[in-house]
């Protein structure tokens, strides 16, 4: 009979009745919460979350058995502070953030619950980690990439375009990482293209400076990452092609909305890395011990339709490196 079995008398005989619900005492399942940048509905949202709890129970963290995944959709960026105060508040045994955004947000809601953090740029220039070598706080992850990257958008747009003299840089100025992407295509401009910033922050002003900036011919764009986007890349696809724009985007999804082309890391194997980092803060690693890493893989996509609508005939030799082709 176990120690803290419950004895009592029925009848004369002594009965053992094992007390399978204590109050008071904690539960077996660990929380783990996740917080995505995208709206609910969203299909390559779920996609992500998807191949993060799958990785997990791999792993053998089965959600609603040895473990509970509470999933926050904050779309909004608006409400990240709310979406991140209430989801510390459950006390979760790690976090899951995807972009700078919303992993900021539970910094400054937390210092103690560990975060792994997905789809972000700069973790150093925002202040998240020490250093990608030793992160020293209660916050590690996976860099989308490193700012060299900008060197290959630039190369792409002119080699799809060769015409291009004029190139507007899309970013967002509010957070580290638009500022760094377009210093450093500043930086490794080797072609002496014209740059020019244009800010994102909402549809109509980005309609506005597009339309301003195609007035004058030989114009492309450079679309760095940036939350808007990752929320409203329509938005952004649209002004591209309604000016005929050629442009090359930061992710995957524009090219998928109708955008040109993408050179960027595949998403979905942040998320399945993540769960190795999740795996062993819950075994009881720290994430101060837990370098940043960077992405092992990245992917070229084009969308052959737009190149035609826009007027554009793809080099053999790009056609040739692209790992996903829409018709």
């Amino acid at each position: 009979m176990r120690r803290r079995d419950f004895i009592t008398m029925v009848g004369g005989t002594t009965v053992a009745w094992p007390l399978l619900a204590r109050a008071g005492e904690p539960s077996t399942s660990r929380l783990v919460g996740v917080l995505v940048n995208l709206a609910a509905g969203d299909t390559s949202g779920q996609t992500r979350v998807a191949a993060f709890r799958q990785a997990l129970q791999q792993l053998g963290w089965i959600d609603g058995s040895k473990l509970r995944i509470d999933v926050r959709w904050a779309s909004d960026s608006g409400l990240a502070q709310k979406d991140a105060a209430e989801l510390v508040a459950q006390a979760p045994a790690v976090i899951l953030a995807a972009t700078t955004p919303l992993v900021t947000a539970l910094q400054h809601a937390t210092r103690s619950v560990p975060i792994v953090f997905v789809n972000v740029i700069d973790p150093v220039g925002s202040g998240m980690v020490a250093s990608l070598a030793r992160p020293g706080g209660n916050i590690t992850g996976f860099i989308v990439f490193e700012y060299a990257l900008a060197a290959k958008w630039l190369q792409l747009l002119k080699e799809i375009a060769p015409n291009v003299t004029r190139t507007a840089v899309l970013r967002d100025p509010a957070v580290a990482s638009g500022i760094g992407q377009f210093a450093a295509i500043q930086t490794v401009n080797a072609l002496d293209m014209e740059l020019t910033a244009i800010d994102v922050r909402d549809a109509d002003q980005i309609a506005r400076d597009v339309a301003s900036f195609a007035q004058v011919p030989n114009g492309g764009l450079i679309v760095t990452a940036n939350l808007f986007g990752a929320v409203h890349p329509d938005v952004i696809v649209a002004a591209a092609e309604r000016h005929k724009l050629p442009a090359v985007y930061s992710a995957p999804y524009y090219v998928a909305a109708g955008g040109l082309i993408s050179y960027a890391h595949d998403v979905l194997e942040d998320y399945r890395r993540a769960e190795g980092y999740v795996d062993r803060i819950l075994n009881g690693a720290k994430p101060a011990d837990l370098p940043v890493q960077a992405p092992t893989k990245y992917e070229l996509a084009i969308n052959l339709k737009a190149a035609k609508t826009i007027g554009l005939n793809p080099p053999a030799s790009l056609l040739g490196r692209v790992d996903d082709v829409i018709e």
